[in-house]
């Protein structure tokens, strides 16, 4: 149907909106957008979710969803946020009240915005673990700016629960490439 066509249009925007930490991280990593970062808190809900024994479908669209307004808004580091009003409630319900889903959507949407559930707690903790992936990645790529913001993360300030914070800590001690690091081989398969 046309709505649903025009949502999934705008939804392709967010690859095309660079996250605004950029300024402040001086950092120009133009692989760094919303959706880039809307994936992996997708799947970082995905495995908090699991983790702490809540349903990982509503964390998972959550985390899908949490940064959706951005695509009418623009993304907002902290700085901007002090000084600009972004009526966010307004453009998630213009973006997802009219969609066929029966405002499955809308609903999640406004669930992970009062950060009530302990679903919208753990997207959230998602929304959190994905920028402290990000920090360490640009810390060890030799990021000043970076390590400082780690800093006040990497023992899991902030974070709603205790997965969240063991995850961040993992995180921190390693370094963005040892996953690969067993299985790399020069041999070919034929």
């Amino acid at each position: 149907n046309k709505t649903t066509a025009h949502f999934l249009y705008e939804v392709g925007t967010l690859r095309k909106i660079a996250r605004a930490h950029r300024q402040t991280l001086l950092e120009d990593d133009v692989s760094d957008s919303i959706a880039s970062h809307s994936y992996r808190v997708a799947l970082i809900g995905w495995m908090l979710a699991k983790m702490e024994k809540v349903d990982p479908y509503k964390v998972t669209v959550m985390g899908l969803l949490h940064d959706l307004a951005e695509a009418r808004s623009g993304d907002h580091n902290w700085v901007h946020k002090k000084y600009v009003k972004i009526f966010e409630d307004e453009i998630m319900e213009d973006q997802l009240k009219s969609l066929p889903d029966g405002g499955e959507l809308y609903v999640l949407a406004t669930e992970y915005g009062k950060r009530e559930s302990r679903e919208s707690k753990i997207a959230k903790d998602a929304d959190l673990i994905d920028q402290i992936l990000l920090l360490n990645e640009y810390v060890h790529q030799g990021n000043k700016e970076a390590a400082k913001w780690l800093l006040t993360k990497k023992d899991g300030q902030g974070l709603y629960t205790n997965s969240a914070r063991n995850l961040a800590k993992e995180i921190c001690k390693q370094q963005p490439g040892e996953w690969w690091e067993d299985i790399w081989t020069d041999k070919n398969r034929w």
